[in-house]
């Protein structure tokens, strides 16, 4: 550490995080999603199929309250449906509607631009340095 932590790696990794993921909600804000409710849209788009809350949450990497909450709130915003699920009379799933894949597409646009923008000042080979970079932190125990 260099003896101030506002100046240790790990700080300065936080600092460029929250800076990233503020320019990524307010990308998204334009479009009424937040990256939470993109999050979710993103899902439910690759799934190609609704489904079932408690395997939303899996994929989303959250606690099923959470999911459920967030269902919730795109479901009042029309942008998913619960259903219920054929194979378990237990257990409900959630269906993207048509508003829903198109602000999905809306804000995929928008975090794209936005990417382009953050990533606009490194080299190529900066950019493929970083991803390695964080993927290794990710690995660490």
């Amino acid at each position: 550490m260099n003896g101030s932590p506002e100046l240790s790696p790990a700080f300065q990794l936080v600092g460029a995080l929250q800076a990233v993921h503020d320019r990524l909600e307010g990308a998204l804000e334009p479009v009424g999603l937040s990256l939470a409710k993109f999050g979710v849209l993103a899902r439910l788009v690759a799934a190609g199929e609704p489904l079932p809350l408690g395997t939303l949450a899996e994929r989303c990497a959250c606690v099923r309250s959470n999911i459920t909450q967030l269902v919730d709130r795109l479901e009042a915003d029309k942008l998913v449906l619960r259903a219920p699920d054929p194979r378990d009379r237990r257990s409900t799933r959630a269906e993207l509607t048509a508003e829903g894949r198109r602000l999905y597409e809306e804000g995929r646009c928008a975090l794209e631009a936005t990417e382009q923008k953050l990533f606009a000042g490194l080299l190529e080979h900066e950019q493929e340095e970083l991803v390695r970079l964080l993927k290794s932190l990710r690995r660490v125990p």
